[in-house]
């Protein structure tokens, strides 16, 4: 049994992910308030509640005050043996903003002398605390409503009692390093396959592609290293009681060198560890 707390900015997934893990057999309660954590506790460690896996959201809804105290309020829990974990979503603002603007509805702290845009940005020092102890962050900026639900399953509900799991994501530093990412590595320095313009129109799925990099030692080399380091030092990780590990692979548009590289080390790391997720920023995949 454990308690997992979704948190995160209005508008980044939180109910979405609340929905699933209703929809996989945990006791959800929405906008719970921080105060009340102790007494919940002490609920589902009663032998005779009969409660399963509980997830709650606690959100900047909650008095400000309260929310300085969820530090120490997991400490104790943990202290009591009960596995707690925080998944923290978020979004950059310009997509908060839009998505906001897009459903027309009001901010939990926008008001009369509060705009959204300032609403949003307070939200994220209110709730700063709680995506300090995440355990899993999740970037759901460019994620549609299936990704982020396919995300979900993969990393949180399947196999959440079986170890480590780990997602590679490939992305492209043109627009920017995923905030979520625990590992990045900058693969830009290797062979591109965009400067064949036979290639360029093409991404690393593609099998004219794969063959181009499967022949560049450079690549290779790259594959190996990340991969021995990985092997090294993931159960390190592990040990230190992580249970969810993004590593990021950028090129510069996200398209060939990251996608490639990301694909190979998820079949290498295919049986070595149970949950494996591979994610391509921005191929939407």
């Amino acid at each position: 049994m454990k308690l997992t707390i979704i948190s995160g900015r209005s508008g980044s997934g939180k109910s979405t992910v609340l929905h699933i893990l209703e929809d996989r057999g945990y006791y959800c309660i929405d906008n719970l308030p921080a105060a009340l954590l102790p007494a919940l506790a002490d609920r589902i460690e009663a032998e005779e509640s009969g409660i399963p896996n509980v997830a709650v959201s606690i959100d900047a809804r909650n008095i400000s005050s309260d929310l300085e105290q969820v530090p120490g309020i997991i400490k104790d829990l943990e202290a009591r043996a009960l596995h707690t974990e925080v998944i923290f979503l978020d979004a950059n603002s310009q997509t908060l903003l839009r998505r906001f603007s897009e459903s027309r509805r009001k901010h939990p702290l926008s008001n009369d002398q509060i705009g959204l845009r300032e609403a949003i940005d307070k939200e994220s020092e209110l709730l700063e605390p709680l995506s300090m102890l995440a355990s899993l962050s999740i970037d759901t900026s460019n994620m549609s409503l299936h990704t982020l639900r396919d995300a979900v399953k993969k990393r949180v509900v399947e196999d959440s009692e079986t170890g480590l799991a780990l997602l590679f994501q490939s992305f492209g530093y043109k627009n920017g390093v995923p905030v979520d990412a625990d590992i990045v590595y900058d693969v830009r320095c290797l062979p591109n396959p965009y400067w064949d313009t036979r290639l360029r129109a093409l991404t690393g799925l593609n099998s004219e592609v794969i063959s181009y990099l499967d022949q560049q030692t450079q690549v290779q080399e790259m594959i190996e290293d990340i991969s021995n380091y990985l092997q090294r030092w993931l159960p390190r990780f592990e040990q230190n009681n992580r249970s969810y590990i993004t590593v990021a692979i950028g090129c510069t548009g996200g398209q060939h060198r990251s996608v490639y590289i990301s694909e190979k080390l998820g079949k290498r790391f295919t049986g070595q560890i149970r949950n494996i997720l591979v994610r391509h920023r921005e191929l939407g995949q």
